[in-house]
């Protein structure tokens, strides 16, 4: 009897040690803990989206939709040293010391985005009419509200921070999770759509490029391309009536890797109605330089470049221009 109770005892404390190790190893790694469990691949950005992370987003109705795809693999943020993960439009921060089910945070990347760049240009909020009133004073109103309500409402986009704002010829409205752009060309149920807040943030801040790299899946796969991103500029800003120019195009897929083998067109318009095409295929590095000579053109007229790119049935289009002086 006194031999199996001592055995019982022991036991015991053989489990009661056993649990405090582990739940000093899970406080301790927040990270490994994290990262722990199922992962999926997204190819349409290259990166991978594991452990709670996953969970939180597989279990957010129209995740896809209102968080993007991921365009960093988790990493640990310099300045908060917690673990966080970029996606299109948001950004995931890891709280380990929450309670199982809240550990995962979205980011408050509409309020941060929208100090930095203010409420110029406002639009004011709307009537009454359409509109629903939030207790820090702000409205979400039409079509807005109807996105609203539909994809989430505050627990997924915050509560409106601004009123209706015009930012780069559009009708935006920030929140404090996301900014509503309103596109009216687009056909009826597609004329709302989320800036992508994620990468917008990412590059304000000045995060490490490096993260944005795309990764190879578990079957060792790299992305497909789904959708080409081109930027156009020219070598010079302002020219001599007689000059040279040069107008460098740099052609990435969705992940921002280089594209090679892209056929590039540049199309010159003229002051006088002219115009002028050249096409170049981009190199290893997805770049382009054409060159362009300005011959007898006027004073302060201002010279416009089409660029469209084509490649594998897909193509983009982008615009630059220039100015002439003496």
């Amino acid at each position: 009897m006194y031999y199996n109770k001592c055995v019982k005892n022991k036991l015991k404390l053989i489990n009661l040690l056993l649990l405090i190790g582990m739940l000093f190893s899970v406080s301790a790694s927040p990270v490994a803990a994290q990262a722990a469990g199922s992962s999926q691949y997204f190819p349409d950005t290259g990166h991978n989206v594991s452990g709670e992370f996953l969970f939180y987003y597989l279990n957010t109705p129209n995740a896809h939709d209102v968080y993007g795809s991921p365009i960093t693999e988790q990493f640990t943020d310099e300045t908060s040293g917690r673990l966080v993960q970029y996606f299109q439009r948001v950004r995931f921060d890891y709280f380990p010391e929450a309670q199982d089910g809240m550990r995962v945070h979205v980011a408050e990347l509409g309020s941060m985005v929208y100090q930095k760049i203010g409420d110029s240009g406002s639009l004011g909020s709307g009537s009454l009419i359409g509109c629903r009133s939030f207790a820090n004073g702000f409205s979400v109103c039409y079509a807005f509200l109807e996105f609203f309500d539909k994809n989430g409402g505050e627990a997924i986009f915050g509560q409106p921070i601004s009123p209706f704002l015009s930012h780069n010829g559009r009708i935006v409205q920030y929140f404090e999770r996301a900014r509503f752009e309103w596109y009216p060309e687009n056909p009826d149920g597609l004329r709302v759509r989320l800036a992508e807040l994620g990468r917008i943030y990412f590059d304000m801040i000045g995060e490490d490029p490096f993260f944005l790299q795309p990764v190879k899946s578990a079957d060792n796969t790299v992305s497909a391309v789904t959708t080409l991103t081109t930027h156009a500029f020219t070598w010079k800003a302002v020219t001599r009536l007689d000059d040279d120019q040069a107008v460098y195009v740099v052609v990435q897929d969705q992940t921002l890797s280089p594209i090679s083998g892209a056929t590039v067109i540049v199309t010159i318009n003229w002051p006088n109605g002219e115009t002028m095409s050249l096409a170049q295929t981009t190199n290893q590095a997805g770049f382009v330089s054409v060159p362009v000579q300005v011959r007898g053109q006027l004073h302060g007229s201002l010279v416009t470049i089409r660029v469209e790119v084509l490649y594998e049935e897909k193509s983009s289009i982008t615009t630059t221009s220039f100015r002439v002086w003496q």
